[in-house]
């Protein structure tokens, strides 16, 4: 990147769906914070702003594509359709990544404070990798919504999952330690629970979470549920193994059970009793149907793996420059086969550092970076993998 910690080149990944009433408000605080930011001297002056456009149906790219016209910190992703959060923010991350030396990634809801970047940036110069955005009290959560996020946090703790805690997405991650994270390849994607696998060394800031900006939620309860399921069954087999410790436990009652009535039918006391064949019916086919759903869960997720179809593709690519080019990027495929990208991340770095080619100088920090003027097509194959 040409610097160091000292003085890091900063992206921020914001992935949108439908968020045209709030998108220019977002856009304004986060060109705030990179101004504070550069003011200090704590980041490089070509750190930007990357706002994924994740197959929204309003005019979210319409305003995206508006920003990077008018400013040079703002740049756009723009998906083919609409992939979901987690996918869309990892299209991001990559993307950022070739340009920057860290990455945060929030959501454009402005619930997570912007200030908190501050903080972030000062962490990873003492050193840190990974740093996330934990809150520091859930008073702006339903009661409902509290109890059922503690258990949520719970349960995984108890399936031994190494989870942060009231830590969505909003983080801060190194070069390195993104990636190490474009090494892992599973398309059944819980970005919350890999990014702690990683093993960096890595901190908390905390702060409080604020009320949405503008707009509705894109998490309802019954995508919430979904979202959970989808962590739990990504990142842990331990509930497989207790439809087998149920299998286990309910031979042994019905062994008991069976031995109970061969003994009453020995001593002359057997009666006929119908509520509790009937109960032992339902409960042993609720098990059975309860088991069969577990287990094709697994089963569904080992069929997307196996697949191995794109994550996104990538249908138009907006950066500081390349409307002044006249170049149209080209779209390109992410897919989850294993590919050069993960194994060559070092390829398209040279262009970063190499100002002589476009008549510019490193010291010169109001112009953007040479390899962020060139179309994307020159910057990634078209057969990328996503490997996370």
């Amino acid at each position: 990147m040409g610097k160091t910690k000292e003085q890091p080149v900063l992206g921020i990944v914001v992935p949108c769906y439908n968020e045209e009433e709030v998108i220019e408000q977002t856009a304004g605080e986060l060109r705030r914070v990179l101004d504070q930011l550069m003011r200090e001297e704590l980041v490089d002056k070509r750190s930007f702003v990357l706002f994924v456009n994740d197959g929204s149906k309003d005019r979210t790219w319409e305003l995206i594509t508006g920003l990077t016209e008018q400013d040079k910190h703002m740049s756009g992703l723009n998906l083919a359709a609409n992939v979901g959060h987690q996918n869309a923010l990892l299209a991001g991350l990559k993307n950022a990544k070739k340009h920057a030396d860290c990455v945060v990634s929030i959501d454009a809801d402005l619930q997570d404070d912007v200030r908190a970047i501050h903080d972030f940036v000062l962490r990873y110069r003492e050193g840190y990798e990974i740093v996330y955005g934990v809150r520091s009290s859930r008073s702006t959560d339903t009661a409902f919504k509290r109890s059922t996020a503690l258990a949520f946090y719970r349960l995984m703790d108890w399936l031994g999952l190494r989870i942060v805690g009231n830590h969505a997405d909003y983080r801060l991650m190194s070069r390195r330690a993104l990636d190490e994270l474009e090494r892992f390849t599973e398309v059944n994607l819980f970005l919350r629970g890999l990014v702690p696998m990683l093993g960096f060394r890595s901190t908390n800031v905390y702060y409080e979470r604020l009320e949405r900006a503008a707009g509705e939620s894109k998490y309802p309860l019954g995508k919430m549920i979904a979202f959970a399921l989808e962590g739990i069954t990504s990142l842990s087999v331990k509930p497989i193994r207790l439809v087998t410790a149920a299998g286990f436990a309910i031979f042994g009652v019905s062994a008991i059970m069976g031995l109970y009535a061969l003994l009453s039918k020995l001593i002359g006391n057997a009666v006929t009793g119908w509520t509790s064949l009937i109960l032992s019916i339902w409960f042993i086919g609720g098990v059975q149907l309860l088991s069969v759903g577990l287990i094709g869960e697994y089963i569904g997720k080992i069929y997307k793996e196996v697949k191995r179809r794109p994550l996104y593709i990538v249908e138009d690519e907006l950066s500081p420059g390349v409307r002044e080019m006249g170049a149209a990027p080209a779209a390109r495929t992410e897919s989850a086969n294993e590919g050069s990208l993960r194994n060559e991340p070092d390829n398209a770095e040279p262009a970063r550092n190499e100002p002589e080619s476009s008549g510019t100088s490193e010291n010169e920090p109001a112009k953007p970076a040479p390899s962020r003027n060139e179309p994307a097509n020159a910057v990634s194959p078209s057969n990328e993998p996503a490997s996370v």
